[in-house]
C-alpha cells in the first residue's frame, strides 16, 4: 500500500504540471533581472576594479557520456559521503598557517582525484576566473573567485570562505552579474567561491544505479574545495549560500557533509524533494536537461526512493544540527520588485509558490529535530534575482559573524 501511495504522490500532480508548467522551479527567471537589481537599494557600490589581462585558453577534455539501458539490478548509490566530521576549527583559526601554494606563480596543487587548475584569468585585482580540469565531470569548467584586499598568493594564512551556488539555466558568473556580491564581499576579510553548476542539480548523477559522470557534488565538495584550499588559501571556516536549485544544493551539501559549513542560506530553494507533487515537478523540470531521461539524476522517486531520501534536505535535516540555516522565499504573488504588467500566471510567480510550500515543509521538519533555522517567508515576491539580492544583504552580516570574517 505504501509503494502505491508513494507512486500516486510522485505522479499525482502530473496533470497539474502539464497545465501549469512550473518548469523553472529550479531555474531562476533572471535573464532580464539585472535592471531590477540595479534599482535595489543597498550598500553603496564600490567602483569596478577593471579587467585584467586574459590568460591563455584552457585545454578541455571531451566529456564522457553515460547512456544505454539501465542495469537490471542497479548498484546502491545512496550512501552518504562520510559520517559526521569533527567540528570545524574556530573562526579565528582561519587566519593561521597553511592554505596552499597560492594561485600566482609556483606550482599549483591538484585535488586528491587529480583535478587541477589549468588557467587563472584575473579580472582586476580581486576577481579571478579559474579553469578546472575535472575528472568528476570529464571536462573543464570554471569557478569565479573573489578575494579580499588583504589576500596574497604568497600568504601563510587562510581566509574564511563563502561558497555561492547559482540556479538552473545559469552559470558561474550569475552572482556577480545579477547581484552586487562583489561590492558586499569587498567590505569583509572573506573569499567568495562561485563554481559552475550547469543544470546538474548539485548531485552525483545516479545514472540508473551505475553512477559515473557527471559528478557535480564531487566537483563542488571535493575538487573545487580542495583546489581553493590548496591554491587560494581558502580556510576551513565555511558558509554555503544559493538561489533556486543552488539553494537546494547549499543545504543538501551542508547536510551530507556535517561539520563542513557553519552556515547555510537557501534563497527560494526546493528543500523538500518528497513533498506531495514535488517529485513529479522535479522529473518534469529535469526532463529537458537530460534528453528526456530525468531519472538519470536521482533515479525513480519510488523504485530508487533511498537515493532520493539521501539527497533530500528535509530527510537529512537531523544532520544539520550545529549548522545555522536560513531559509526564505516569496509566495508567488506580485511583489515590490516585479514589473506591474507581469501576468499572474507568469512562471516566476507560479514557481515561487511551489518553492514556498516545499521550504515550509523543510522548516517544520528541521525545527522539530532541533536545527537552528531562521525562516523569512516574506509574502509577495516571485522567483527573481532582486529578491535574492535583498535576502543576501539581509543575511550577509550574520554569515560573516558565523565564519569569523572581520569587517575591513
Amino acid at each position: 500500500m505504501r509503494k502505491r501511495t508513494d507512486r500516486l504522490i510522485a505522479i499525482g500532480s502530473l496533470t497539474a504540471v502539464a497545465v501549469v508548467p512550473t518548469i523553472l522551479v529550479l531555474g531562476p527567471w533572471d535573464g532580464d533581472d539585472r535592471a531590477g537589481v540595479r534599482g535595489f537599494t543597498g550598500p553603496t557600490p564600490i567602483a569596478d576594479a577593471g579587467t585584467g589581462p586574459q590568460g591563455p585558453p584552457s585545454p578541455s577534455a571531451s566529456p564522457s557520456r553515460t547512456g544505454g539501458r539501465p542495469p537490471e539490478r542497479p548498484a546502491a548509490n545512496n550512501v552518504l559521503p562520510f559520517p559526521t566530521l569533527s567540528p570545524a576549527p574556530s573562526p579565528s583559526s582561519s587566519a593561521g598557517k597553511g592554505g596552499g601554494a597560492g594561485s600566482g606563480g609556483g606550482s599549483r596543487r591538484a585535488a586528491d582525484d587529480g583535478a587541477k587548475i589549468t588557467n587563472v584569468t584575473w579580472r582586476g585585482k580581486r576577481q579571478a576566473d579559474v579553469t578546472v580540469r575535472s575528472p568528476a565531470l570529464g571536462t573543464s569548467h570554471k569557478v569565479r573567485v573573489l578575494v579580499p584586499k588583504t589576500w596574497s598568493s604568497s600568504a601563510t594564512r587562510t581566509w574564511p570562505v563563502v561558497y555561492a551556488f547559482h540556479g538552473g539555466n545559469d552559470t558561474y558568473v550569475s552572482w556577480t552579474r545579477s547581484t552586487d556580491i562583489e561590492q558586499v564581499a569587498a567590505a569583509y576579510d572573506v573569499i567568495v567561491v562561485m563554481p559552475e553548476g550547469r543544470n546538474g542539480s548539485y548531485t552525483d548523477w545516479y545514472n540508473y544505479g551505475r553512477g559515473g559522470i557527471p559528478k557535480w557534488e564531487t566537483f563542488h565538495m571535493v575538487e573545487v574545495r580542495q583546489l581553493m584550499e590548496r591554491n587560494f588559501h581558502a580556510g576551513a571556516s565555511r558558509a554555503a549560500i544559493g538561489i533556486s536549485s543552488g539553494a537546494q544544493g547549499a543545504v543538501t551539501y551542508a547536510a551530507r557533509y556535517p561539520g563542513m559549513f557553519r552556515y547555510a542560506a537557501a534563497y527560494s530553494g526546493v528543500l523538500s524533494m518528497l513533498s506531495p507533487g514535488i517529485p513529479a515537478l522535479l522529473l518534469y523540470i529535469n526532463s529537458t536537461n537530460t534528453n528526456g531521461a530525468p531519472e538519470r539524476i536521482w533515479g525513480d522517486p519510488v523504485r530508487d526512493r533511498a537515493n532520493w531520501v539521501a539527497h533530500d534536505p528535509t530527510s537529512l535535516a537531523p544532520r544539520l544540527r550545529g549548522t545555522k540555516v536560513y531559509v526564505s522565499s516569496g509566495n508567488g504573488q506580485p511583489g515590490p520588485y516585479d514589473p506591474p504588467d507581469k501576468a499572474p500566471w507568469d512562471i516566476a510567480y507560479l514557481s515561487e509558490s511551489q518553492v514556498e510550500r516545499a521550504s515550509k515543509d523543510f522548516v517544520q521538519r528541521a525545527r522539530s529535530v532541533g536545527v537552528p533555522v531562521t525562516a523569512n517567508f516574506y509574502g509577495p515576491g516571485s522567483h527573481r534575482w532582486p529578491y535574492w539580492q535583498r535576502e543576501m544583504h539581509r543575511t550577509w552580516p550574520e554569515i560573516m559573524r558565523s565564519i569569523g570574517a572581520r569587517k575591513l
